[in-house]
């Protein structure tokens, strides 16, 4: 701050000055007729000659990003949106009063030019101004290096200053608002209709993992942030709804990584009368759509890796994906808890001795498997011992009708055939408050609200979630999902 201080009280003095001027530094509204973007599209390809038949004038307005003075005249860089243009300034074609205006300005004000677009010596549209109005000054400086900012805890702590600086940065998260418009889109056009669900839930359930606690005055009880709006969409389709999605938020109290943020975007999605298999197809399609509606092409490049999603993806059970890549090669593995614990401890895995072996060979899998499956994959047959709310495998019970997708290293959905059995889901609910009361916080709760309306019927139902965080990460070549949240949660400085 010390550093600062200096300069900031210099950009006191030049707005004391300005405002003495009888300019107000902070006007409201400002009409302008074209964006930088606009201009660019529309005059990029004219050259001088064609340019100076334009009898248009044009008013612009953005940030400056750039100035250079020369005298009586400048030339400076504004900044709208994503894009920026050339600008220039000349005594006597705005004025004295303006122009003395002007040179009190600095980089990072917001400035309003009116005038005609020409061509510069080097070829460079610009607009030559005959009017200019201060229209916000900036007290602080940007970063030094405006043009790479690149601390990523400043990054991350002022996104402000990133956005700024960065253009990448725009162009990331104009993507990601791009990408979950189609996906809605996606949705929309299969019949599904999009639902909320409450965000702050009396039990928390759909997923195991840790709550957040607040309480609610008024009512004088507890409440949990939700951690998954499963439990809810299905009410809905108990209800009679059929197809529903939700783009929901939801917070988990875990730990901090470069693939987890306590809130997070998730889209999960329920479709009765449908199977887990037929949600592969869905989401096989699903991604095609995004990816060309968005980019017109099905390949992408993550991290240097070739990624392509034409259909048919990868199909493989977790434990033929355990015999494949972890080379378990013997069968005790997927049926002693020991030799499965052994068998981890000689990968540099340590089980809590509280865990099942459903959890040993999961712990298995994300540790040795999980970062080799880059291809799109679907990962089969997860055990039912921690898969609580997915229906049994009609052949063999002590697996689910399950799949988590993987690509590029990455837990990207997790979807099943939903259990609608009310007596085989509260036997598995007691399992869960077994867990929980033996330590495991990220075990689920007992929910008999939902017990009661799962014994009206639920149909036969499939359902899925979907990470929207990761999915941006994939699709914009980001390797944290700080990169494509635009406030992630950080330590105290």
């Amino acid at each position: 701050m010390e550093k600062l201080s200096p300069i900031i009280e210099e950009r006191k003095k030049k707005a004391e000055t300005i405002r003495s001027m009888g300019v107000d530094l902070f006007p409201a509204g400002y009409n302008y007729d074209i964006t930088a973007s606009e201009a660019i599209k529309r005059f990029g390809n004219m050259d001088a000659e064609a340019l100076e038949r334009e009898s248009h004038s044009f008013s612009i307005a953005g940030r400056i990003i750039a100035i250079r003075n020369f005298g009586k005249a400048s030339f400076i860089h504004i900044k709208d949106g994503g894009e920026r243009i050339q600008a220039y300034l000349r005594k006597d074609k705005i004025g004295d009063k303006q122009f003395q205006v002007f040179r009190h300005m600095d980089i990072g004000d917001f400035i309003g030019i009116k005038g005609s677009f020409f061509r510069t010596r080097t070829g460079e549209l610009t607009l030559f101004a005959d009017d200019m109005t201060l229209l916000s000054k900036s007290m602080r400086p940007l970063p030094e290096k405006w043009h790479g900012l690149s601390d990523i805890e400043t990054r991350y702590r002022q996104r402000y200053l990133d956005l700024i600086v960065n253009d990448h940065v725009q162009k990331v998260f104009v993507l990601r608002s791009r990408i979950i418009q189609s996906i809605r889109n996606f949705f929309t056009r299969e019949g599904f209709l999009e639902v909320e669900t409450p965000m702050m839930q009396p039990i928390p359930g759909g997923a195991t993992a840790k709550p957040f606690r607040t309480f609610h005055n008024a009512l004088g009880m507890d409440f949990f942030l939700r951690v998954a709006p499963e439990l809810y969409l299905k009410r809905l389709v108990i209800g009679g709804m059929e197809r529903v999605f939700e783009l929901n938020r939801n917070f988990r109290n875990e730990g901090i990584s470069i693939q987890h943020n306590p809130e997070f975007t998730m889209l999960e999605f329920y479709m009765a009368y449908a199977t887990y298999e037929e949600l592969m197809v869905l989401t096989e399609e699903l991604f095609n759509h995004v990816l060309q509606e968005i980019f017109g092409r099905n390949i992408i490049e993550y991290q240097q890796e070739t990624i392509d999603f034409t259909p048919p993806w990868t199909r493989i059970s977790l434990f033929d994906s355990l015999r494949e890549t972890a080379c378990v090669n013997d069968e005790k593995v997927f049926t002693d808890r020991k030799a499965a614990a052994e068998f981890a401890e000689s990968k540099d895995i340590t089980p809590d001795e509280k865990d099942s072996l459903g959890k040993i060979l999961t712990k298995i899998f994300d540790q040795v498997v999980e970062p080799k499956l880059i291809k799109p994959t679907f990962i089969t047959g997860y055990p039912t011992e921690i898969s609580p709310l997915s229906r049994r495998n009609d052949k063999n019970p002590y697996i689910t009708d399950r799949f988590e997708l993987f690509i590029a290293g990455k837990e990207i959905a997790n979807a099943f055939t939903e259990l609608n059995d009310p007596d085989d889901q509260r036997d598995r609910l007691m399992e869960q408050v077994a867990l929980r009361e033996s330590g495991d916080d990220e075990a689920q709760f007992m929910d008999e609200d939902f017990l009661t309306a799962l014994e009206y019927g639920l149909p036969p139902t499939a359902g899925e979630g979907i990470g929207i965080d990761r999915v941006i990460m994939l699709f914009t070549d980001s390797t944290s999902i700080r990169d494509v949240i635009f406030f992630p949660h950080m330590r105290k400085k």
